[in-house]
């Protein structure tokens, strides 16, 4: 049940019984996504950080907030899926286009976009949420496919990153869905 209303127009509406439709999952919620607790970041490059707050393996899909600390680099990489970014805080953007985020904006990006992730010296870490669908294709220096990153391995990093914290390898079952 959430926090009682007082003074709000539908304060008197019944919440509805059936919640879920069957089989049906419960949702996630998560207080407080851009924590400052570094545990909860899993280390994606040696500058760059990956908090998971929701998982599908059987669609090769997350949601995260990606965090820099400090100027920070991801590796030349497309998606052959859409992705869609909201910054929550710092600075970033992409070396291959022409716009700098910030706090508040928001960012689509096509499949098949190829580009190359960097974080900016800032007065706040960059903290972006993140929906990835599909893999990361890893691309070399000259824009040609040089390996990849699915959800597969990101939940592998994850269980490894969270068991060595002491927050327990099965944290990230907790985000499947």
């Amino acid at each position: 049940m959430p926090e009682a209303a007082e003074s709000e127009f539908w304060k008197d509406i019944k919440p509805i019984d059936k919640v879920f439709q069957p089989d049906a999952l419960p949702e996630v919620y998560m207080p407080n996504i851009a924590t400052d607790d570094e545990r909860y970041y899993v280390p994606f490059t040696e500058t760059v950080s990956s908090r998971p707050l929701w998982i599908s393996p059987q669609q090769n899909k997350w949601c995260d907030v990606l965090y820099a600390k400090k100027a920070g680099l991801v590796n030349r990489h497309y998606h052959p899926h859409e992705v869609f970014a909201y910054t929550i805080s710092g600075k970033w953007g992409y070396l291959e286009h022409d716009w700098t985020a910030t706090a508040g904006d928001f960012i689509y990006e096509t499949p098949g976009e190829g580009h190359t992730l960097v974080a900016y010296e800032h007065e706040q870490p960059m903290k972006v949420f993140f929906q990835v669908h599909g893999p990361l294709i890893w691309l070399d220096e000259d824009g040609e496919p040089d390996g990849y990153f699915d959800v597969h391995k990101y939940i592998e990093m994850c269980r490894r990153h969270y068991d060595q914290v002491g927050i327990g390898a099965d944290y990230v079952d907790k985000l499947f869905r």
